[in-house]
């Protein structure tokens, strides 16, 4: 009998492109490689090095990062115009797997006040420039910007018109995360019925975090049948940011028997990712951030303190380990009990019973409401009070 394992999704990195979209970060070449070094560790599977067309630097970026990373498909964005194609192809020519993401707006309100163009227009715009794109890469993917406020009968006419031009890859982009769980799970299980085409290439989801469900969203997609998710380290990108990547993983990897999807991420370097992406953009990780945040395997109430304390899986859904930190921690605060207490006092080499424990673990309540943090020599001076008289 053989046993089948989980499918695996593609993740799309685009913290070099996206992410820097971010107001207030401004990546140079050599940042950007550095990222990108990182990136391959981690085991992303792609990486959109950038924007070729935006600026000399970013052209320069993506040529030495194609250059560079020999092993991972290096990706990048056009607008459906030659000129942005024919760029984006030169930045890629030292790649050795190159994809362009050719991407327009299909929606009614940005094609009319953006554009300022018709339907008509956007579809042959879609059928030259995927045509063309494909004498400029080795991969073609169209991506369908501000999908889910767009009218479903025209996504799909301009995706079949795109698979028609030979892309091997969908990307349905929730640009201004407008869209609820069951609306983008449902706009690509729809999409899968009414082009039967689409079941012989992969889908991608994009989701941006205005409502904060970009995450959520993502997760949808590959439940309704996408494969490919496009995300960031730290969740950084335009206005609220984009999907966050070790969120995406972890949720897969955490759940993986329920949702039977998984990665080629390897999950011990999301810490260090994460980090090198803080330092290097500015854009420091709120305490709270789920997976890579410093509290997101912290403990300070004494109720669960003492459950990790006994076993680590009575709070804990994930190990800390497998996400690149050394350990959980037990940080003691005014709400911390005295297993959490005496557990510090015998890091510390301290072994205190009895009456002697009792004390010190009053005085140890008495400073922790007035002092945010209890240091080592605190722990000793509350131990050698607890022997002497009041």
């Amino acid at each position: 009998m053989t046993v089948s394992g989980p499918e695996f999704v593609e993740i799309y990195d685009t913290t070099l492109r996206d992410g820097e979209q971010a107001p207030g970060i401004s990546l140079n070449t050599g940042e950007k490689i550095e990222i990108a070094d990182q990136l391959a560790r981690l085991g992303v599977d792609v990486i959109e090095a950038g924007y070729p067309v935006a600026s000399p630097g970013d052209f320069e970026a993506v040529e030495a990062i194609s250059r560079r990373l020999q092993e991972t498909t290096i990706s990048v964005i056009a607008r459906t115009h030659r000129e942005d194609i024919e760029v984006a192809g030169k930045a890629l020519a030292d790649a050795a797997r190159s994809r362009i993401l050719v991407f327009g707006s299909v929606s009614d309100i940005q094609i009319e006040h953006q554009l300022r163009t018709t339907r008509d227009a956007v579809k042959e715009a879609v059928r030259d420039s995927i045509a063309f794109a494909g004498e400029h890469c080795d991969e073609v993917e169209y991506g369908l910007m501000d999908s889910t406020r767009g009218d479903l009968e025209f996504l799909a006419e301009l995706i079949q018109i795109a698979l028609d031009e030979g892309a091997v890859g969908i990307t349905l982009a929730d640009t201004v995360g407008y869209a609820l769980p069951w609306e983008y799970g449902g706009l690509i299980e729809k999409l899968h019925e009414m082009v039967p085409d689409l079941h012989g290439v992969i889908v991608g989801a994009h989701c941006h975090d205005d409502l904060g469900l970009a995450v959520a969203n993502s997760i949808a997609a590959l439940v309704a049948g996408a494969r490919r998710v496009q995300c960031t380290l730290n969740g950084i990108g335009e206005r609220a940011g984009n999907a966050s990547l070790e969120e995406i993983v972890m949720a897969l990897h955490t759940r993986r028997a329920e949702v039977d999807l998984d990665t080629h991420v390897t999950t011990r370097e999301l810490v260090p990712t994460s980090r090198l992406v803080a330092s290097k953009t500015g854009f420091p990780v709120p305490p709270n951030k789920a997976i890579v945040g410093a509290n997101a395997f912290a403990h300070e109430s004494g109720i669960h303190q003492d459950g990790v304390l006994k076993e680590r899986t009575t709070y804990e859904i994930m190990d800390a380990t497998t996400v690149g930190f050394e350990s959980n921690s037990i940080v003691l605060g005014k709400h911390s009990g005295r297993h959490a207490f005496r557990k510090a006092l015998e890091d510390i080499g301290i072994e205190a019973e009895g009456e002697t424990l009792e004390l010190a673990f009053n005085r140890f309540k008495q400073a922790a409401d007035d002092k945010k943090a209890i240091t080592e020599d605190d722990l000793v001076a509350m131990v050698s009070d607890s022997g002497k008289e009041d």
